[in-house]
């Protein structure tokens, strides 16, 4: 069972658009969708669509669209009861896959709401294979939450002996929620850093400065340099990170362990919509790591599911049979 959990999920919105967007002029739509999202949610929506065992765990009202649209996609969820409706969010995609998107801040939730949505996921998790912490915070979370939350998981396995022992935890956000998760400057002997990261490459060129990396280099260089990009990867892995799964849009994916560093690439394709590609992607590591494959081959998979998600209009995921493993390269990197 791979649990997700998204503390700020999103009603998300797509316009497709037939040209380039115009500042400030009247355009038409070629078309409009919407989907449940949110980084966790879409990555229960691509592990679902496989037929991997998953529990989306979130707040919202029943009545929410956010929850309406995860029973009509048959995707399970576990929602803490609130009385804010959920924030909808906006991507405007132009034709080759360039999007812009627009995010609304999301609902304020209390100390007490914070507290019990914690309470929801550590129940939920019992006996979890993987808990993925992803998306950003909702107004009034602290920084520091991921990695309360990652040490919270980590006593309770430990406090009700379970089986196994703590599921391996994953982070995938941004800003000040993934410089906090990766600090960490609690003084708890536990750790609250994750087992697995998943950055963009600015996301990456920000944590591997804050990680000391010698060389400071923008988002655009790690991507054409996959090499540079492994090297700030492994900078974070230095840093107490399990491991650095960052993805580098069209360039493909590097994955760096403490054991060894690859980069993964994938024949262009045509792009139509790159919203929720990088959620895909954690999606297609998850389950080949589920079913046992090696580093190499989970980021093949990784890579895979991102490039499937790229060619779908929308927030739309791949199921597994809409991906291509096989036309995967896979390279072996320094990382150091």
């Amino acid at each position: 069972m791979i649990v997700t959990f998204t503390a700020n999920p999103s009603l998300d919105r797509t316009v497709a658009l037939p040209g380039p967007l115009e500042r400030g002029e009247v355009q038409r739509a070629v078309s409009v969708s919407q989907e449940s999202g949110g980084k966790g949610v879409n990555v229960s929506r691509a592990l679902c669509a496989s037929g991997v065992q998953t529990v989306a765990v979130l707040p919202g009202a029943d009545s929410d669209p956010v929850l309406a649209g995860l029973r009509h996609d048959g995707v399970p969820f576990a929602a803490l009861p609130i009385d804010e409706p959920l924030r909808t969010n906006v991507a405007l995609t132009e034709p080759g896959g360039v999007t812009t998107k627009i995010n609304e801040p999301g609902p304020v939730l209390s100390q007490d709401e914070q507290e019990a949505l914690i309470s929801l996921l550590l129940e939920r998790a019992r006996g979890a294979s993987w808990v993925i912490l992803a998306g950003s915070l909702p107004p009034g979370f602290p920084a520091d939450f991921y990695a309360t939350v990652t040490r919270r998981l980590r006593h309770g396995a430990a406090d009700s002996g379970a089986d196994g022992g703590a599921p391996l935890i994953a982070v995938d956000s941004s800003g000040a929620p993934l410089a906090a998760a990766v600090a960490d400057a609690s003084a708890d002997t536990v750790s609250g850093k994750p087992d697995l990261l998943k950055p963009n490459a600015e996301e990456l060129a920000e944590l591997a400065a804050a990680a000391g990396h010698a060389t400071a280099l923008t988002a655009e260089e790690l991507e054409a340099d996959p090499e540079a990009a492994a090297a700030a990867a492994a900078a974070v892995v230095r840093s107490g990170v399990g491991a650095v799964l960052a993805t580098l849009g069209s360039k493909g994916a590097v994955l760096v362990t403490a054991d060894g560093a690859w980069l993964a690439t994938h024949p262009p394709v045509a792009a139509v919509s790159t919203v929720g590609a990088g959620d895909s992607s954690l999606a297609g590591y998850l389950l080949a790591h589920g079913l046992g494959a090696a580093p190499a081959d989970c980021l093949r998979q990784a890579v895979a599911h991102g490039a499937a998600a790229a060619s779908l209009p929308g927030s739309t995921v791949p199921a597994v049979q809409q991906t291509t493993p096989d036309a995967v390269t896979i390279t072996a990197l320094r990382k150091d």
